[in-house]
């Protein structure tokens, strides 16, 4: 009997095998490629520049696709990340099942899956990204006993050549609608096709950032999805990106996940929000608050924030974003409601009132558990990030606030409860420690606190080395002093970082 919510799914592949994604077999793959006509098989991985890589397969018969089902492909690990050697460069990479998705640009049917990276040996590739992420889950589960989920919220620019009719007011743009917003009925399509891969999504609006520049429009869209096991929230990232991509592409647009593309416009960021898990219930709320475990998580964070930029900002172009008096944060701090602070625990349905009912009075009260609700946001990411090394080490911050004897403590004297850059508070901000303000400086933060995050055999050492050797590479200590009125040059960085991530 078919299951009307799995028919309903956007996803083709769970709608018409009838079953979740992350029960798909290797025998459901090909039962669907035959029943489907499916030409071509695409292998999908992220690589160490934080883009998606793509090996084409056409279908010869079922005994090939078997064999590439099974055994996957080598790939050439030295083209691939700075730390493989080209003399031992091989590499497997092997298909996940779950994330299979029909490509939605390919006018040849086609398959899609991400891979996982594998060494000679066969076992799972030590300083691979999605491996890295896996081993953070893992150790969180065995410190916490919790499950750890993540989503994130995909800010971007939508570049078009400028409109005189209905235009936008400059950096007004937040939730605007046609014909002020230009770019709504791109972003819907896109999220129709991110659906379609199987990203899980909570909403889409146009965002603050809007502005005019020689010609040319910018508008700033937003995607935010629900939160999900966090190796799931991470495939949708990057999926979406390449998704958002492709489709501007096609449409003759441009876009950018940029961290900053002009002074005084709004900064486009990749906010990551958490929540723990167990047995279906989410952990961070207790008795209508903030719960202690909660709070022992932004401890976490807070202890390990300053090597945060290091897996979330990755090139000098991010930090002309992280500047005060700006929504970005510059100070390790958390509170309520506020989006000057870096972790903010945003508005999460604990006052126990049922709106619904007293917005539409013919409907009885309905005793919603809304506690599912509730996250905590780490707000200085953005599109600059490596989406698996992010994801992986908020997940070890937070799995390191439950192993700080003083977490509560520290939770504590890092809560601000106003914003932290009011005149009010300028005593207050000396207290506080400071996010780093280059590459450099990320790259000293990761190496004073890398033995943190490769506990548990987490993070590599060989990735940890080549992280803050990338970073250090930019040789940006100074930049942004430095061309702080040279508008030209800043031109050149943008230009040099429009397509990060």
């Amino acid at each position: 009997m078919e299951n009307k919510e799995l028919m309903l799914n956007a996803n083709h592949l769970v709608a018409a095998l009838q079953k979740p994604a992350s029960q798909f077999t290797k025998a459901d793959i090909i039962k669907y490629i035959e029943d489907n006509d499916i030409k071509m098989v695409n292998f999908m991985y992220p690589a160490g520049d934080g883009k998606l890589k793509t090996l084409n397969f056409v279908i010869n018969n079922l005994d090939y696709l078997e064999t590439i089902l099974t055994c996957g492909e080598r790939v050439d690990g030295s083209s691939l990340f700075s730390f493989i050697q080209a003399g031992s460069s091989d590499l497997y990479v092997m298909p996940r099942y779950r994330t299979a998705f029909l490509d939605p640009f390919n006018e040849i049917p086609t398959l899609c899956m991400l891979c996982s990276f594998f060494d000679k040996d066969g076992n799972p590739l030590e300083s691979s990204p999605e491996n890295t992420l896996k081993k953070a889950c893992d150790a969180f589960r065995e410190v916490t006993g919790m499950e750890y989920h993540a989503m994130g919220e995909l800010e971007y620019y939508v570049i078009f050549s400028d409109e005189e009719l209905y235009p936008a007011v400059d950096q007004r743009g937040y939730h605007e609608s046609a014909p002020y917003a230009k770019a709504n009925d791109f972003r819907t399509l896109c999220m129709k096709y991110v659906a379609q891969t199987g990203g899980q999504i909570k909403y889409g609006h146009s965002e603050v950032g809007n502005f005019t520049q020689d010609g040319y429009t910018y508008e700033q869209n937003e995607i935010e999805f629900l939160p999900v096991p966090a190796q799931q929230a991470a495939d949708q990232l990057m999926i979406a990106k390449w998704v958002i991509r492709n489709l501007a592409y096609q449409m003759g647009l441009n876009v950018t996940f940029a961290p900053k593309i002009t002074v005084g416009k709004a900064g486009s960021g990749l906010h990551i929000h958490m929540r723990m898990m167990k047995d279906g219930k989410n952990m961070m709320v207790s008795n209508g608050a903030l719960s202690d475990d909660a709070r022992r998580m932004i401890a976490g964070m807070m202890d390990l924030a300053p090597a945060i930029p290091a897996f979330g900002n990755k090139n000098p172009m991010a930090y002309f974003r992280l500047v005060p008096h700006q929504e970005a944060p510059t100070n390790v701090c958390w509170g309520d409601r506020n989006r000057s602070v870096l972790v903010r625990v945003p508005l999460g349905w604990t006052a126990g009132v049922d709106m619904c009912s007293k917005a539409n009075p013919l409907e009885g009260v309905s005793n919603y558990d809304t506690s599912l609700k509730q996250t905590v946001e780490m707000r200085s990411p953005d599109g600059s990030a490596d989406i698996y090394q992010l994801i992986a080490g908020l997940c070890v911050a937070c799995r390191h606030g439950f192993e700080m004897q003083d977490a509560l403590e520290v939770a504590k004297r890092t809560y601000v409860d106003v914003n932290i850059h009011d005149k009010a508070n300028e005593g207050r901000l000396e207290q506080l420690a400071q996010l780093p303000d280059s590459c450099v400086a990320s790259a000293d933060c990761l190496e004073k606190m890398r033995s943190v995050f490769e506990e548990h055999d987490v993070f590599s050492p060989a990735m940890i080395d080549g992280i803050i050797k990338q970073l250090r590479d930019f040789d940006d200590a100074t930049l942004r002093r430095d061309i702080e009125n040279k508008p030209e040059e800043l031109q050149k960085l943008v230009t040099t970082y429009f397509h990060c991530g």
